[in-house]
């Protein structure tokens, strides 16, 4: 039987009295026509459970607008969402861009602070060297301002009990003379339901070895972050980022009001893994519904770094969560802490990340639960 708003029922009854899911669940392809988002592509999904987001295949297929039943789930910026023809790749230009949404990609060869790194050096004769050089890295990387190619966006029935939306497609980062490193996504959920899965692999298919970095930037602001919010979760040991963050350090899991000067606030979580190797993690805010949020959970072995980005500036009020494989003071600091990982030729990773909302205070009790376990 499938959950609906209007309550239980078979997909067979279901049908005699819709001629066309669209009316009740869907995918649409649409495209923004006017200022700096003209032209950007949205595939938008709707469950028919209320939870209605954007995907974004001019954006690297990240996730933008998110709400459910009316409520907003993601921080936007005041940037709007621009094209990634105006994508400022040095330096903090990618902020410019960064239009916050519910997961965007950082990487793939380098994500968190800009800065200079060692880099291999072919010259443009095509002789290759050994050599290396210095290169300068933007913040972030290219990921969520490159368009993606083989889009698919699917909706249809697996079986009598479950219709699946779907959205997919491949994010290539290339050069001449230098990397190939392609990332497959597949982003789904189901009618009825109110998860979004997103499941990544992402290939070497150049000749040499690339270096890896990667952080889904997991953006969430008002109501579900507010003054009577709290972060819980599966960690055993939290630290600051720098000076600036250490005296939040007691708070970083609680939320003030809305501050005229608030600079932001990131911190380092160790998280543990369940018995299925997962981790947890969740906004949720007591004072909404008498208990709503947004969980998230990922695999801990294959994303083991966890950052939380705190700031609540007017205007900029946020909570990022962000499960990664590397820290976000860029690719130079995890290369001397020794953290940095690479890809070989041939060789592929895969990640996922499962979104789920807690609506009622059962519901988020039992995930926090989870995150104790």
């Amino acid at each position: 039987m499938l959950q609906l708003p209007g309550g239980e029922i078979a997909r067979a009854e279901l049908l005699e009295y819709v001629g066309d899911m669209g009316q009740v669940a869907g995918v649409s392809r649409l495209e923004y026509t006017e200022g700096p988002e003209r032209g950007v592509e949205v595939v938008r999904v709707r469950t028919g459970s209320g939870l209605d987001f954007d995907v974004l295949p001019g954006r690297g297929l990240d996730i933008a607008h998110a709400s459910y039943q009316g409520i907003p789930l993601s921080w936007m910026s005041a940037t709007g969402i621009p094209h990634a023809a105006f994508f400022e790749a040095e330096g903090l230009g990618w902020l410019r861009g960064f239009y916050g949404g519910l997961m965007v990609t950082c990487g793939l060869l380098n994500a968190g602070s800009p800065g200079p790194d060692a880099g291999h050096h072919t010259p443009y004769s095509g002789v290759a060297t050994e050599d290396f050089q210095v290169v300068k890295l933007g913040l972030h990387g290219r990921a969520s301002n490159t368009p993606a190619r083989y889009v698919a966006a699917d909706a249809c029935w697996v079986d009598d009990e479950e219709y699946l939306l779907v959205v997919s497609g491949r994010v290539r980062e290339a050069t001449v003379f230098g990397e190939h490193i392609e990332l497959e996504r597949s982003i789904e959920a189901a009618l009825g339901q109110s998860h979004i899965s997103v499941h990544d692999q992402i290939t070497n298919h150049g000749h040499d070895s690339q270096p890896l970095m990667v952080v889904y930037h997991c953006n969430f602001g008002w109501p579900v972050v507010a003054p009577t919010s709290r972060l819980v979760l599966s960690a055993e040991r939290s630290e600051p980022r720098d000076p600036t963050a250490a005296p939040g350090l007691p708070q970083c899991r609680r939320f003030e009001p809305p501050q005229a000067s608030y600079p932001e606030q990131v911190f380092y979580h160790t998280m543990l893994a369940d018995d299925d190797g997962a981790a947890h993690a969740a906004l949720i805010n007591d004072a909404l519904r008498g208990g709503f949020g947004v969980g998230l959970t990922y695999d801990a072995s294959a994303l083991d770094q966890f950052t939380q980005w705190k700031c609540m500036k007017r205007g900029t009020y946020v909570c990022g969560l962000e499960p990664g494989n590397c820290r976000v003071q860029g690719r130079a600091a995890e290369r001397e802490a020794g953290r940095l990982k690479h890809l070989e030729p041939g060789e592929s990773v895969e990640y996922e990340l499962l979104f789920e909302i807690l609506d009622g205070p059962e519901a988020c009790a039992d995930f926090v639960e989870i995150t104790r376990r």
